[in-house]
């Protein structure tokens, strides 16, 4: 069975409240690339993350993509938006293969009813995603490019990462985000990302290869990170 990410929906609700919520939806499976939600778009139902990563982003005016987010197995997916009956606030788009169980709307506020224990549990979890953006913003005024790609690479390294090589003191992030999507995600242009990159290789703190990062020294790459 998949693990599901610390602190995520999934992780923090009880397993009768799982149960519950799984007798009211459907597995479905997606690959990657494959859009979930379109931004704007009327909510008809939510997914809970079972298995594999997916990106929430809004598209630019001048054109690419804003990074919001990036989620895990166990992450409840497109629930402000069943709960306040407002358009989607994002897109979310998968990262790689996975599923989700789908639940509707009218299930999923059913189940909200009947277990106020998960309704809480979605209260902490928005609670936490202001704080986390409230966090950004301010990232955004006291770091240069290279501040916030090793603040990005040390949340994912914490989140995603697998030991690696024989001592095991290397970290191992495999993500399918390119340098465009990274950039996106910390405020940047491609090329302040790719320098971003490059600096934090000459420190010897990470090592990059297609879609991979190996941090080799993540104390130091949290330090500069603070």
């Amino acid at each position: 069975m998949t693990p599901f990410e610390p602190g995520s929906f999934l992780a923090e609700i009880t397993p009768e409240e799982r149960a519950d919520l799984e007798s009211r939806g459907r597995v479905r499976e997606f690959a990657r690339g494959e859009v979930l939600f379109w931004e704007g778009e009327e909510a008809t139902w939510v997914a809970v993350l079972l298995a594999g990563k997916v990106k929430a982003y809004s598209d630019r005016e001048q054109g690419g993509e804003a990074l919001l987010a990036v989620r895990g197995p166990g992450a409840l997916l497109g629930e402000v938006a069943a709960i306040d009956g407002l358009p989607r606030s994002a897109t979310v788009a998968a990262l790689e293969d996975g599923r989700a169980l789908a639940v509707t709307v009218p299930d999923f506020t059913a189940f909200l009813r009947d277990n106020g224990g998960a309704a809480i549990v979605i209260m902490r979890t928005l609670c936490e995603r202001w704080r986390d953006s409230d966090s950004k913003r301010i990232e955004f005024g006291m770091f240069d490019a290279t501040g916030r790609v090793a603040q990005r690479l040390v949340e994912l390294a914490d989140r995603f990462g697998v030991p690696a090589g024989a001592g095991g003191q290397s970290v191992r992030i495999t993500l399918s985000l390119s340098q465009e999507e990274l950039a996106g995600w910390v405020g940047a242009s491609r090329e302040a990302v790719s320098k971003a990159l490059r600096t934090l290789r000459r420190h010897g703190w990470i090592e990059t290869g297609r879609r991979v990062v190996i941090v080799h020294d993540l104390q130091a790459l949290r330090r500069h990170a603070r």
